[in-house]
């Protein structure tokens, strides 16, 4: 006999701001279907974490409540959360049914199965990367396709699930207005996408990969500066606009 269903958990983050509405509790989950050349989480790609049935994790989550209240939630992430997609199924519904909002932080570079749709469409709120404005930067950048992740795109807005676009900009590589200008072509008439955050690209993930023995491709790249950041958002505002 089969016993309940487990995740693999890689940590926590009790008091995430960036990542969803208000204050949210994160799980990070392990596994992800892409190398991204400028993660800053290598030590979550593979490996063993925390076992965890939805019940115990649900149990967790619900103690902090208190610290994220009605306006924040519990956010999954990783990693990347869809490939454990069924786990995901069982643990929003559960969630829900203590009050607390989930939001779900993924790359789209996971296949449209079934129990990923499910996840996506009951979700509270999907935070979606678009890492690339090409096929050929997504493969050479993040070993993935940019046609998984607009498919994902393209569900979201067949269920009107509400939508977060983030894009990490990393000196160099997508950092030029000509960048965020193919990105806004692509994402701009999506009408479930309510906001679109740039990111600024730091190397505070650097010593994982030396710790890990893992080859950094962009060792040596600098962090992209505040004002740059502030010059290309305040660009992609205008572009989603225009």
């Amino acid at each position: 006999m089969k016993g309940p269903l487990t995740a693999n958990i890689h940590s926590f983050e009790s008091l995430a701001t960036l990542d969803g509405k208000g204050i949210r509790y994160e799980v990070f989950f392990v596994g992800c279907p892409f190398r991204c050349a400028y993660c800053h989480n290598p030590d979550t790609w593979e490996g063993e974490g925390l076992r965890m049935t939805v019940d115990e994790l649900v149990k967790k989550l619900v103690r902090y409540k208190p610290y994220f209240g009605k306006d924040g939630g519990v956010t999954l992430s990783g990693g990347e959360v869809l490939t454990q997609s069924a786990f995901a199924a069982q643990l929003i519904p559960a969630l829900h049914d203590k009050g607390i909002n989930v939001a779900v932080d993924t790359c789209g570079g996971v296949p449209l199965t079934d129990a990923v749709k499910t996840v996506l469409r009951i979700a509270d709120m999907v935070i979606l990367d678009v890492k690339f404005h090409t096929e050929d930067d997504y493969r050479k950048y993040c070993r993935g396709s940019l046609q998984t992740v607009m498919n994902t795109l393209a569900y979201l807005e067949s269920v009107n699930a509400r939508v977060w676009i983030r894009t990490v900009v990393v000196p160099g590589i997508n950092d030029t207005e000509e960048d965020i200008a193919e990105y806004a072509r692509l994402i701009k008439f999506y009408k479930c996408v309510e906001r679109w955050q740039l990111l600024a690209f730091h190397t505070m993930g650097f010593a994982k990969y030396r710790k890990l023995g893992i080859v950094n491709p962009l060792e040596g790249t600098p962090a992209l500066s505040k004002d740059r950041l502030k010059e290309l958002q305040a660009y992609a505002d205008k572009a989603m606009e225009g």
